[in-house]
């Protein structure tokens, strides 16, 4: 009976402010046959730090987060941030 954990990225989106969205699923398998699974999700945001990430999601990310995604991105966080101050 041999057990092997193995964690892959399976799924990769980006969505419409330039956010890529990662999933990473978690597989035991036991004698070639997968026993159990979980996934985990995050956000790389425009601007974010991705080095660490997996060398597709890496890629896209250059791909994607242009200068100007990432200006439009912080702009539209500013402006969400403005509109919670209390006017006053």
């Amino acid at each position: 009976m041999a057990l092997e954990k193995i964690q892959i990225v399976d799924r990769i989106e980006v969505v419409e402010n330039g956010s890529v969205q990662v999933r990473t699923c978690t597989r035991i398998i036991e004698d070639g046959k997968q026993i159990s699974g979980t996934f985990h999700r995050h956000v790389v945001a425009p601007g974010d730090e991705y080095s660490a990430e997996d060398a597709k999601v890496q890629a896209i990310c250059v791909a994607v987060h242009t200068a100007d995604v990432v200006a439009a991105y912080q702009a539209a966080l500013e402006a969400a941030k403005a509109a919670q101050l209390p006017q006053g």
